[in-house]
């Protein structure tokens, strides 16, 4: 096989990745945090782009998520998850690992498996999606988005 035909291979969209596009659009989020949330797909279908403006406990919480399999430098293959990271309005990055399996979207803190997650269903329409956060020590809340564009 030639290099360009390697290439092209390679550039494949990732089909998981892209089971996520289910959320690209503008949705309102209600619950323990309330605002907007934006979701886009970059060119290529390897990864989600999440734009934030929420308010939690009083406070703004702005940011931006990328989401998708890491493939570090020189590796041949992509990692086995699917991966994210929250760069944050305070400084603050936060690591989680999606899972979408039929209707539900699961979204672990740091790790799968790990005590902190969101666990959600999206309606028939895929126009909702609703949920709760979980905490470790029995704290979180419930959450749910709905599109708005």
């Amino acid at each position: 096989m030639t290099q360009r035909a390697e290439n092209e291979v390679a550039a494949r969209p990732d089909e998981a990745v892209g089971g996520l596009g289910r959320l690209v659009g503008r949705w309102r989020v209600d619950g323990g945090a309330t605002g907007t949330v934006t979701f886009r797909l970059l060119d290529g279908g390897f990864f989600l782009v999440q734009d934030v403006e929420l308010e939690q406990h009083g406070r703004p919480v702005t940011g931006m998520e990328v989401v998708g399999r890491e493939k570090p430098f020189g590796a041949e293959e992509p990692g086995e998850d699917i991966r994210s990271r929250f760069y944050g309005n305070e400084g603050h990055t936060l690591d989680y690992v999606y899972e979408l399996e039929g209707d539900v979207l699961t979204i672990w803190g740091g790790e799968k498996g790990s005590p902190a997650y969101f666990r959600g269903t999206f309606a028939a329409d895929g126009d909702s999606l609703a949920g709760a956060w979980v905490y470790p020590g029995g704290g979180g809340y419930e959450s749910t988005m709905t599109r708005v564009g």
